[in-house]
């Protein structure tokens, strides 16, 4: 039953997307079919975490992956210039809009988006597919586009999802502007992406408040939203 129920979901995702002309190339669609049969074989859980920026996605990452390095974080694709201190590799990596656009042609990404208009951002599909197909636990940052995205392709058994919530739109961009000077156009376009994206909270299957200066109550219960999980799955820690 598992197995009609999953491939028929990714029948409607197949429909949806030809439909939208989003496979230009007949490699694009036997890696649709090739995907359809590997989901099958899931054990492990991807854990999302998701949320408007500034909300302290990338902070709750950092100290779980120091925490539990046993656990798989991929690492992301962008077209966005490095920031100063940021190495390839090491949470991005770096790319033209050429490549990226590339690698959405031939389907290698399991979710992909344009933010804030601006640049590509995206996770490739393979590194994930592979370790939940091994058991393993996968916790992986994305944006709420991406969310939708793979909501659509993860099995709900192997999907959790938790998007990190902040008191308002206008504390966000107070953060944001801690970070250093941003032209008043990206702040702009960063509070209106912002209220979109908290306009979908309600979708994910847990909301944690992120509130100033409380990080390590953040990360507290991000965890064991992920530990409760990882018990209930009996996977190991």
């Amino acid at each position: 039953m598992l197995y009609s129920l999953t491939t028929f979901r990714w029948l409607l995702v197949f429909k949806e997307q030809l439909l939208k002309r989003s496979y230009p190339n007949i490699l694009a669609f036997f890696g649709f079919l090739f995907n359809a049969a590997i989901l099958q074989t899931m054990k492990g859980i991807l854990f999302i975490i998701s949320g408007p920026s500034g909300v302290g996605k990338g902070t709750v990452i950092r100290l779980l992956k120091a925490k539990y390095p046993q656990f798989v974080f991929p690492i992301s694709h962008t077209t966005r210039a490095m920031r100063p201190g940021e190495k390839d590799g090491e949470v991005y990596h770096f790319t033209s809009p050429s490549i990226f656009e590339c690698g959405i042609d031939n389907g290698d990404f399991l979710e992909w988006a344009e933010v804030h208009w601006a640049n590509y951002y995206g996770t490739l599909k393979k590194p994930i597919i592979d370790a939940l197909n091994e058991g393993k636990v996968v916790i992986r940052e994305v944006d709420v586009q991406g969310f939708h995205s793979i909501r659509k392709v993860i099995p709900a058994e192997n999907l959790v999802t938790i998007f990190l919530k902040a008191e308002s739109p206008e504390k966000l961009l107070e953060r944001i502007a801690k970070r250093g000077k941003l032209p008043e156009e990206e702040l702009l376009r960063r509070m209106e992406s912002a209220k979109r994206e908290m306009a979908d909270a309600h979708l994910f299957d847990y909301q944690v408040w992120s509130l100033e200066g409380q990080i390590p109550q953040l990360v507290l219960d991000v965890e064991k939203i992920i530990l409760d999980h990882i018990q209930k799955a009996g996977l190991k820690v």
